[in-house]
């Protein structure tokens, strides 16, 4: 069997456009939603079913990404993604009732669910060992791209749709969606990168790695040679099984997996979505004047993507463990400040806003990107796809909790005290991956699984000399 030459860099435009309908589709809907109550006049009930239905989508789309994966591969679970993504925007466009939309909406968590968890592990086992920490933080980039590209669609729709002057030769359909109803284009625009996705999937590979680990040893071979690369010289012991959760949670691998579910908690209890909440709001007290909120959304997703790319650009030459050290020390400071500013009433000057982008900045190179590159890197081919499922499954579940309770703890405990918490959890982050992360630039995939194995036998050895040492002691 023999795969047309394909460039690893080629792979990860297109899986990555997953990320950006990840990011597109979540925030969408920050410009629909206030049309959408003014249209269906939805009680606070609907809209919070309307928001969150895409949520529900998510988690079963998680909840099953894991058993797909380690079971039918990385591509194919990818290709049902970019089918829902679609399915999802046209039904968000012509559905006539509130519901259907609403149904759409949750098709389409689903296949956020799906990408949030595959396109990072599907890059990673892609791509070089030199070069893996950047193609997998252009998932997070192409993330923040989607976000920014949403918010400037919604203000150019709105602005189009206000300005709009219908002719005669203009149809009753293309009068309702460009004025009353411009929220269908706001949601239907994502069939564009949804059919580029579904179009380029079609043209990309199966992960090698899946393949070795299936026995499909000719097909893995032809896929590294695609990509101009030998077969590793040590290559992974075949499974013909398939990987279970009882062994993702046994001894061997515990820290590893402690660590694939801080990172992804941290990131959401680091206070972003608190951040990206209070942004219009911080811009106007910093003497910004706007007369859009969209304008500030803009002014925020764009500082988060083009300081991700500090990511991009460091992350395999710096390494893993110093941009986390430093994302989560900068993070802890930042928000330090703004708690302080605001405990103060210093709200009016340029100082709340370089703190606030000082956060974002941090956030950006480190927090945000890294627990995809560190997720998809240190867990065995074997149960790689479930590990990453519960690794994104936490994400998914702080997310929520973040979000119900940030509002408790800004009435309650007030503005200061709650940035607080929030620098708590970062230097907490700090000292969790100084103590539990290995550094893992410039290894294979395998090269890492085999060090996780060597520390654990290390582990073992040494408790059993300890226990050795005891019964002589005591006789």
């Amino acid at each position: 069997m023999r795969y047309k030459k394909i460039s690893v860099t080629a792979i990860t435009l297109i899986a990555s456009l997953g990320g950006f309908l990840f990011g597109f589709d979540m925030a969408v809907v920050s410009g629909v939603l206030p049309l959408l109550k003014d249209q269906f006049n939805l009680s606070a009930t609907m809209e919070g079913w309307f928001v969150s239905s895409a949520l529900v989508g998510c988690i079963l789309g998680v909840a099953v990404s894991g058993e797909l994966t380690d079971r039918i591969g990385r591509k194919k679970p990818l290709l049902i993604a970019a089918v829902l993504f679609l399915f999802s925007a046209l039904g968000c466009a012509l559905m006539p009732t509130l519901n259907g939309v609403i149904t759409s909406r949750l098709v389409g968590g689903i296949g956020i669910g799906l990408a949030s968890n595959i396109v990072p592990l599907y890059i990673s086992e892609m791509a070089p060992a030199g070069r893996r920490g950047r193609l997998i933080t252009y998932y997070q980039f192409a993330l923040t791209l989607g976000i920014l590209v949403a918010y400037l669609s919604n203000a150019g729709l709105l602005k189009w749709s206000l300005g709009y002057e219908p002719t005669g030769n203009d149809t009753g359909f293309a009068i309702s969606r460009l004025t009353t109803e411009v929220w269908r284009l706001m949601l239907g625009l994502g069939a564009l990168p949804a059919i580029t996705f579904l179009l380029g999937l079609v043209r990309v590979p199966e992960s090698p790695s899946w393949l070795l680990q299936r026995g499909r040893l000719t097909e893995s071979s032809a896929v590294l040679s695609a990509l101009g690369r030998d077969m590793p010289s040590n290559p992974q012991p075949v499974h013909h099984d398939h990987g279970s959760y009882r062994e993702l949670f046994s001894p061997r691998w515990r820290k590893a997996l402690l660590i694939g579910l801080l990172l992804p908690l941290f990131s959401q209890f680091s206070g972003i979505n608190a951040i990206i909440y209070y942004g219009p709001s911080i811009l106007n007290d910093a003497g910004i004047s706007l007369s859009n909120s969209l304008i500030s959304q803009v002014i925020f997703g764009a500082a988060n993507m083009l300081f991700t790319l500090v990511a991009v650009w460091k992350v395999d030459s710096l390494g893993r463990r110093p941009l986390y050290l430093a994302g989560t020390l900068g993070a802890f400071l930042s928000l330090l400040v703004v708690g302080m500013l605001f405990k103060v009433g210093a709200t009016t000057g340029i100082g709340l806003l370089i703190a606030v982008l000082a956060f974002l900045a941090c956030f950006a190179f480190s927090i945000g990107p890294l627990k995809f590159v560190v997720a998809a890197e240190i867990f065995p081919a074997k149960i790689r796809g479930r590990a990453m499922a519960v690794s994104i499954m936490v994400m998914w579940i702080a997310d929520t909790i973040v979000g119900q309770l940030t509002p408790l703890l800004l009435r309650n405990l007030g503005t200061p005290i709650t940035f607080w918490i929030f620098s708590a959890f970062c230097i907490i982050a700090f000292v969790t991956v100084y103590r539990l992360l290995p550094e893992t630039k410039g290894k294979s995939l395998e090269q890492i699984e085999a060090d996780w194995k060597d520390e654990h036998d290390t582990d073992v050895y040494n408790r059993s000399l300890s226990k050795k040492s005891m019964v002589k002691k005591t006789y």
